[in-house]
């Protein structure tokens, strides 16, 4: 699937200028913590998160995320969407949250990109 193509689906507004909108997304994943995106993505992935600072743009670069769409139609500083156009990352705004968009985007044919957990060491989140 292509960025333009996630872009329709998500009923997105493309916040960073001089993206590539024909760069093939292979697939998904939804987040809010970036340790989590750190840990489980997978390279060419679109990311949904509810974040809008610039460490959202700087872990997609460091994880060779290919899109990245914000929830619930959130509008992120300027800082935030000048680092995606520099980072030529396409940052897009959809007025719909996560588990809508996760839905959409599944329903249209995009695979989750989430190692699964047996990949990863113990969380220890029960403690």
């Amino acid at each position: 699937m292509k960025v333009n193509e996630i872009i329709s689906i998500v009923e997105g507004n493309l916040l960073s200028k001089c993206v590539d909108l024909g760069r093939e997304v292979k697939g998904g994943c939804g987040a809010d913590l970036m340790s989590d995106v750190l840990a489980s993505i997978q390279p060419e992935a679109v990311l949904l998160t509810g974040l809008c600072n610039p460490q959202v743009v700087r872990t997609a670069q460091m994880a060779d995320v290919a899109a990245i769409v914000l929830v619930r139609g959130k509008i992120p500083p300027e800082e935030t969407i000048e680092l995606a156009t520099e980072e030529c990352i396409p940052l897009i705004s959809s007025p719909y949250g996560m588990f809508e968009l996760c839905g959409r985007l599944f329903q249209a044919g995009l695979n989750s990109l989430e190692r699964p957990m047996s990949d990863q060491s113990p969380c220890d989140c029960e403690r």
